[in-house]
């Protein structure tokens, strides 16, 4: 047999017709063996068993793959289960290309769904993060005994069942279109059967995959194969070159997927402690399980230390005492990855510990809730980091259960903990360019544990789970998933202010952060909550109040909890502490009071949401009568709609003041529109824009808003425009801790907040308040 080169191969592909028009008889004499390249994009031969795939790749979804004995296995027979390659992106389909592959099929039922690449995978913004999700491209490969090539099929001539094989893609361009061709190659690398296409050049851009069933998969549900055919392959020896790709060696991610710290004035002899946390993606027991801290001291690289990784969460958490806040000093955190030759593979991640910025103004990033048909939300990411904030905070649903398709797993903990990571990732992978420069705060909301809303009564396991997981106490997950939650949104937080674990051993995060002069509170307003199945709302639902004449005094039932009583003596021991700071910022999930009359659609309308900060009234009303001689300006999120408020309690506006920023990406969208519905107001603001001024809300709370930013129903357009209409963007809250003012800034998705356009905020911000207001001491009118 003939044995040919690989330039000699591509000349002989490019026979084109002469050869491939030939019979099959005439065929069988031109045998030959094709030699591969021995270059690829993976180290999958050298790399221990492990779920996470190498830093070049996003695995759809990442728990049905595994590195198994050398190669890249799919643990699925589920449709669409593909392998993306995020370091190569092919930009010009007029120059050529080649991929090839090795495979071999592990398990199959009924008939084989298919193997094998999809070039031109291509999303609205046509950006590689977003690419990845999308079920878009030209398919290549084998499926069901037949070649299969941009939409052209042909019968297979050849039969592996469980034996190795490869594929082998070719292209050459002539002008705007390019000859594909699809080769099926034995174990020895001799050429079994071939099929060819051509293609417009301009379809063929975007992410390449390898894609084991190539059977289209439901958004909500791709775990199923209703058409009888299912399979799985394991691939290794993925090569990928030509003059097609470029090469993006800066889009790998990992296995340091990102890095968060904070720094905080621990005001004991411990001074201002460094608290950082390394993530990074499932790896293996056979790799390396630590991480190595080092920061630039001196004109030197000082090592820091190792810390151990968690093996649920895959975070590593260093702790750093007596901390030099006064100088921005470089760290760099490095991984070794073991291969299985013996050798390490070292990567890194890096960037600055910023000073503690006392002495001047203090710019705080408020985000919140982001719902992955926007992912990777560049405008809002791109947008932080233009304004350049000293302090993030993330105040929850940093995922929500359809991120990246492929359904949830809540069963068993280890798989349902791999099914969040997945889905947490890609929060890293959009911020984690603003993450690595500055402090972060983040703290899991009801989405991030796979609730519609959470009432955590204290860490209660939830009964009746058939009910649903969005009307009922206690938590629907298992304690060692939300415990995994925990540390990969919280664990490099400052210690808490008691770390005592709650019911089931769930752990805790409540305590403050003293740094630039100001003090923020992080409380968890969700995890002591009372369940609605505690009162009657009348409805088919417990936790909604549709009917606007039923009376919400009833819900406000003796007992009921919101904060508990652990979280209330933290608060009147914070209100009373005022070493190393002059101002306070209390951070929790929501608003404490219901500003929103309509949810879910335009006419949706509901008297009152329990799932909302106002209820229970009467444990609200006491948390603020808590926290109002703190003069403290409460931020949050949950709600999508941005607002600005100010709670009463005795009388209106006797207390402080509440801003809600918009969701960076908004999916369920809620309006506060109390004049379409004729509701009582008093002393509309000086700006006289509609739905402002003090009401009492659906639940009786009083309230006084100053400014909301209801969206409008989103129109056709790109995953951007969307989010821009349904009135997403971020906000910036800027403390003056010498002026003792809070200037809160609204900015809107799409926007570019350096031009200075008077649009680029919701209507009613900039807004500043002074800190006395807080107290119900006001100046705002």
């Amino acid at each position: 047999m003939a044995s040919l080169t690989r330039r000699v191969a591509l000349k002989f592909i490019g026979l084109g017709t002469a050869f491939f028009g030939l019979s099959s008889k005439v065929k069988a004499q031109f045998v030959m063996k094709i030699e591969l390249p021995e270059q690829t994009v993976d180290r999958w031969a050298m790399t221990n068993d492990r779920v996470w795939l190498g830093e070049q790749f996003w695995a759809n979804p990442m728990e049905d793959w595994k590195i198994v004995d050398g190669a890249a296995e799919c643990q699925s027979l589920g449709p669409n289960r593909n392998i993306q390659l995020v370091t190569h992106e092919l930009v010009d389909g007029q120059k050529p290309f080649e991929m090839s592959v090795h495979v071999r099929q592990v398990e199959v039922k009924g008939k084989a769904a298919g193997v094998g690449f999809r070039l031109g995978v291509q999303s609205d913004i046509q950006e590689y993060r977003s690419n990845c999700f999308s079920g878009a491209g030209l398919n290549a490969g084998i499926e069901g005994g037949q070649l299969i090539l941009a939409g052209k099929r042909k019968e297979f001539a050849g039969k592996f069942g469980d034996k190795p094989f490869a594929l082998r893609i070719v292209s050459q361009p002539a002008g705007k279109v390019s000859s594909l061709t699809l080769q099926v190659l034995d174990d020895q690398g001799h050429l079994i059967d071939w099929i060819t296409q051509t293609v417009n050049a301009e379809k063929l851009l975007g992410n390449v995959a390898l894609v084991n069933n190539f059977t289209p998969a439901k958004r909500r549900n791709q775990n199923q194969n209703a058409t009888g055919k299912a399979s799985r392959y394991r691939f290794k020896n993925w090569s990928v070159t030509g003059d097609a790709f470029a090469v993006r060696e800066e889009r790998k991610f990992g296995p340091i997927l990102w890095s968060m710290y904070s720094l905080s004035d621990s005001r004991s002899d411990e001074g201002f402690v460094l608290k950082m946390t390394a993530l990074t993606g499932p790896l293996g027991a056979a790799d390396n399980q630590s991480v190595e801290l080092l920061a630039y001291q001196n004109g030197t690289w000082k090592p820091l230390g190792d810390a151990q990784l968690d093996t649920d969460a895959w975070t590593a958490t260093f702790r750093i005492p007596n901390w030099d806040e006064k100088t921005a000093t470089k760290y760099k955190l490095i991984y070794h990855e073991k291969l299985k030759d013996g050798s390490q593979h070292e990567s890194s991640w890096s960037g600055t510990i910023k000073e503690n910025p006392t002495g001047r103004p203090l710019k705080f990033g408020a985000l919140t809730c982001q719902n992955d048909y926007a992912f990777p939300y560049e405008p809002v990411a791109k947008n932080v980091l233009a304004l350049d904030p000293d302090l993030l905070y993330f105040s929850g649903d940093q995922i929500y259960e359809s991120h990246g398709g492929y359904g949830i797993i809540r069963d068993p903990a280890d798989r349902a903990i791999l099914n969040y990571l997945r889905k947490f990732y890609q929060f890293g992978w959009s911020f984690r360019e603003a993450m690595r420069d500055r402090p972060t705060l983040c703290i899991p909301d009801d989405h991030d544990v796979f609730q519609g809303n959470i009432w955590g009564e204290a860490g209660a396991k939830m009964k009746d789970l058939a009910a649903g997981a969005s009307s009922k106490g206690g938590y629907r997950e298992p304690a060692r998933m939300v415990n995994a939650v925990h540390k990969t949104c919280v664990s490099h937080h400052p210690d808490a202010y008691d770390p005592t674990p709650v019911k089931q051993d769930i752990s805790v995060y409540y305590g403050d952060m003293v740094y630039g002069d100001v003090s923020f509170a992080v409380i968890a307003d969700r995890q002591w909550k009372s369940g609605p199945e505690h009162v009657d709302t009348a409805s088919g639902r417990a936790d909604h109040v549709p009917d606007q004449d039923f009376d919400t005094s009833v819900l406000d039932k003796p007992g009921l909890v919101l904060l508990g009583e652990r979280q209330e003596e933290f608060l009147r021991h914070w209100v009373e502490d005022w070493r190393g700071h002059s101002m306070k910022v209390l951070l929790s999930q929501t608003v404490f009071a219901g500003v929103a009359t309509h949810h879910g659609n335009y006419n949706g309308y509901l008297k009152a949401d329990l799932d909302s900060g106002g209820w229970p009234q009467t444990p609200r009303n006491r948390a603020i009568d808590i926290i109002r001689n703190s003069n403290a300006l409460h931020i949050n999120g949950d709600q999508h709609l941005t607002t600005l408020c100010q709670y009463g309690v005795e009388e209106q506006r006797d207390s402080n003041w509440s801003f809600c920023p918009p969701a960076i990406a908004v999916g369920y969208p809620r309006w506060w529109r109390p004049d379409e519905l004729n509701m009582p107001h008093e002393n509309r603001p000086q700006h006289d824009l509609p739905n402002t001024g003090e009401y009492l809300e659906g639940l009786g709370n009083k309230v006084y808003v100053y400014a909301v930013g209801n969206p409008i129903v989103a129109s056709q357009g790109t995953r951007y425009e969307k989010a821009h209409q349904k009135g997403s963007g971020f906000g910036v809250v800027t403390i003056d801790t010498k002026a003792k003012t809070y200037h809160i800034e609204s900015f809107r998705f799409l926007i570019d907040p350096t031009d200075g356009k008077n649009d680029n905020q919701f209507s009613g911000w900039p807004v500043t308040i002074h800190q006395a207001e807080n107290s119900g001491e006001n100046q705002l009118r």
